[in-house]
């Protein structure tokens, strides 16, 4: 096997999901694509509940972005551009909806529902940071409100 060619096992998606329960975000990547600049971004994002994804979205007609669920259970709100919930729905590797495209300019954020959850993401490179344009202006940045907001779109999902 090449240098570049991995596994992707349980004990990668353990590793990253450990890492991210020690995380203050209680988030963490695992990067595949050599370096933030390369063209085609392909990572896991292992995200805990309590971990806040402030909506956002992404214009660059090149940005669309594909989410599979690997492990647990997420929640996707897809939002319109006032802010007004347009879609929910819960993915999960063994239901009926495991992931979701993304189409690039749409406002969306996702909850983890259970610890240990993990996402394969894929969508163009080279890494930019989102722009005042592409965070949504009607969701908090972080704080208490943040955790409030967190709270409420966790909410959505209760069974």
């Amino acid at each position: 096997m090449s240098a570049a060619t991995r596994w992707l096992d349980s004990a990668l998606i353990d590793a990253v999901a450990a890492r991210a329960q020690d995380s203050p975000r209680l988030r963490m990547n695992h990067n595949f694509h050599p370096a933030d600049d390369h063209p085609a971004h392909r990572l896991l994002n292992a995200i805990e509940p309590g971990s806040y994804v402030r909506p956002h979205r992404h214009l660059d007609p090149l940005k669309d972005e594909t989410i599979l669920c690997v492990r647990g259970r997420l929640g996707c709100i897809l939002f319109a551009d006032d802010g007004t919930v347009q879609h929910t729905r819960v993915m999960a590797p063994d239901s009926d909806c495991f992931g979701i495209d993304i189409g690039h300019g749409q406002f969306h954020s996702l909850v983890a529902l259970e610890p240990g959850s993990v996402m394969f993401e894929a969508k163009a490179g080279p890494y930019r940071p989102l722009t005042a344009a592409e965070l949504a202006p009607w969701a908090p940045v972080d704080g208490e409100e943040a955790q409030r907001w967190l709270a409420w779109m966790t909410g959505l999902f209760a069974r």
